[in-house]
């Protein structure tokens, strides 16, 4: 079988490889996947380079987190699966239900957990789920780290979103598109951020309420905010400390800001602003088993489709790379295996 393998300190996509493995066989409680479709994700780069939590990986690595296709193989002791069932692994293959807990475990496509861009992967049983019967695979491969991390955002905090709220999501990602098309599921009003009137009109046409330029407006916080009566009872901030501040002037009384955020790494973080409001700062990393199989349900009840930008064969996985990081991106980028 073919597979990609990150190499043992890698700080580049020089060090990332196409090889031929054997494929591998399912142990006790474990299944067989054949891999049909993989998504990038911001983490993913950030492992190529090394930058990702915990420097570069110790070991050689299959890398991707996001995976979906169908079980090939069972071992001993598997009985809620079978032979065929479409599926997708789980980002933390221990965290199951709950909150988040120091004993989630690995992640997939990291140091400690190879990943899922090899034309076949076992996993333990219990890191998998079946995908939502509505979406492709290239659609449900999206879902793992992207969809499950919105999902988190808006609707397992203290006061899920519903009908009638605000929300604000920041740029035109994988995570900040699933957010939006939640969201209007769930019946609330979005404001989308977007750095190109292209942009701006894709995302309308997507549902977006109102859209704000943040590179014509450094202050689109407060000109976010302007959409609502009072500012934001939820903000998807997936920018970090580049942008928080921002989504601190945008969130509303009472409101909270679901902080994912990673794509820039200096700037404001003073939480004072949220005190003079009330608000909230919740951290979101990815979620859980029970999160995923919620979503997919929602999704499958909605008939909501990630956006798919672009999908790129096996061998072009560098192609890949390079127009994740690119100005043209839109929602997500797709591996066909």
């Amino acid at each position: 079988m073919k597979a990609w393998v990150l190499r043992k300190g890698a700080t580049s996509l020089d060090d990332l490889h196409l090889v031929e493995r054997d494929v591998p066989r399912p142990g006790w409680g474990e299944v067989l996947i054949r891999v049909r479709a993989c998504s990038l994700n911001f983490r993913d780069s950030a492992i190529v380079r090394g930058v990702y939590i915990g420097g570069p990986v110790a070991e050689d690595i299959v890398p991707f987190s996001d995976g979906a296709g169908e079980i090939v193989g069972l071992g001993d002791g598997v009985h809620d699966l079978a032979l065929g069932d479409r599926v997708a692994g789980i980002f933390f293959q221990h965290w199951l239900e709950g909150p988040a807990n120091p004993g989630v475990g690995p992640a997939l496509g990291a140091g400690g957990a190879n990943g899922m861009l090899a034309e076949y992967v076992v996993l333990p049983a219990q890191g998998v789920i079946r995908i939502a019967r509505t979406l492709s695979f290239e659609e449900a491969a999206c879902l793992p780290c992207a969809g499950v991390t919105a999902w988190n955002a808006l609707m397992c905090g203290p006061s899920p979103v519903k009908a009638g709220d605000n929300v604000l999501v920041l740029g035109t990602g994988g995570v900040s598109l699933m957010a939006l098309q939640i969201a209007k599921a769930a019946g609330a009003r979005v404001v989308a951020t977007s750095s190109s009137a292209g942009k701006q009109e894709r995302v309308a046409a997507l549902g977006a309420d109102a859209t704000v330029n943040y590179r014509d407006n450094p202050q689109w916080g407060v000109e976010a905010a302007t959409h609502t009566n009072g500012g934001f009872e939820h903000v998807v901030e997936v920018g970090g400390a580049g942008t928080l501040a921002q989504s601190i002037a945008a969130v509303g009384f009472g409101g909270e800001i679901a902080l994912i955020g990673v794509l820039t790494r200096e700037g404001d973080t003073s939480p004072h602003g949220l005190m003079l409001k009330g608000a909230s700062l919740r951290g979101i990393f990815v979620g859980s088993k029970a999160m995923a199989l919620e979503l997919n349900a929602f999704i499958d009840s909605n008939r909501i489709r990630p956006v798919v930008d672009r999908v790129f064969p096996m061998a072009q996985v560098k192609d890949a790379f390079a127009y994740q990081s690119s100005p043209d991106l839109f929602g997500k980028v797709v591996i066909a295996l």
